[in-house]
């Protein structure tokens, strides 16, 4: 588990933020960052807001230790580096009993002042770029921000895709039971543009190799545009399916099999895998090493 619990001796009468300024040795941000996270405990579980007096014996501090499985960055200099994500594995950690997830080796191989520089969907495979300190991290997200690195997504879609096409269709939440997914076309949605580039038809079982690239940086964005054309990407568990089996699919109650039979593939087929950008007057273009995700 990524998160374990830090047990300090408490001072009686102190207040929770002084203590853990004095006490557990940590900076007035990250204090504040986990009190009002939710993760600062008495010595009974309960909480500890900001301003409060310390009245118990022990305080308990949930923190984010990360831990490998083995996965070592593909690219690395001194201010990033670039991780190639296998699909299925989270980029950060949704609950304190997230078992692992990216940022798990984001910290282990790079501390605690790492952090993702922009973030993909768990599905998507693909490359992550990872700041390892925090003048990285600012510049690194003002270039995501600015829309100053250029992103380039494979993805295996259904039906035949003959030409390039511009999709330019806000995105906003929906209105489903399915919380997560999104929609586009709305007017008052955020402005959403994605270019797609055909690259290879499959005619035995009707699916297009396309190029997606980006523009701006929404959730789901590929993936709702390249359903709104009626070219669902395979294997997606939200776009292109129903409420019911979307549901079996975030719940993972579905087998392998009967995912594919619903969805076309066992995983979501969208792979990021293109990134270039500028930092400190130079520039990078990094690709993937499993530019072949789909075979």
């Amino acid at each position: 588990m990524p998160f374990v619990l830090k047990k300090y001796k408490a001072v009686k009468g102190k207040k929770i933020q002084q203590f853990l300024l004095d006490e557990a040795g940590l900076s007035l941000s990250v204090s504040q960052k986990l009190l009002s996270k939710n993760r600062v405990f008495n010595d009974q579980g309960n909480t500890l807001k900001n301003g409060q007096i310390l009245k118990g014996k022990y305080v308990q501090v949930a923190v984010f230790e990360g831990h490998t499985r083995g996965l070592k960055p593909l690219f690395e200099v001194e201010d990033f580096a670039v991780f190639d994500k296998p699909s299925g594995i989270m980029v950060h950690p949704t609950r304190k009993t997230t078992p692992y997830c990216l940022l798990d080796e984001i910290r282990h191989h790079f501390g605690d002042k790492a952090d993702l520089a922009h973030r993909i969907d768990a599905e998507t495979s693909g490359l992550v770029l990872v700041a390892k300190n925090k003048q990285a991290s600012t510049i690194l997200k003002t270039l995501f921000e600015n829309r100053e690195c250029s992103k380039e997504y494979l993805a295996l879609v259904k039906g035949r895709l003959e030409n390039k096409i511009t999709i330019d269709k806000p995105i906003s939440k929906s209105n489903s039971a399915i919380v997560v997914r999104v929609t586009c076309g709305n007017a008052q949605g955020k402005a959403s543009i994605t270019h797609i580039q055909p690259l290879k038809f499959n005619e035995k079982d009707n699916t297009t190799l396309v190029k997606a690239m980006p523009i701006t940086g929404r959730q789901h964005q590929i993936r709702v545009h390249l359903d709104s054309i009626g070219h669902t990407i395979l294997g997606d568990p939200i776009y292109g399916v129903d409420d019911q089996v979307a549901d079996q699919c975030l719940r993972k109650t579905l087998s392998d099999e009967q995912r594919v039979e619903l969805t076309g593939a066992k995983r979501l087929m969208l792979h990021a895998n293109h990134l270039s950008f500028i930092y400190k007057d130079k520039e990078y273009s990094i690709t993937s090493k499993f530019s072949k995700f789909y075979e």
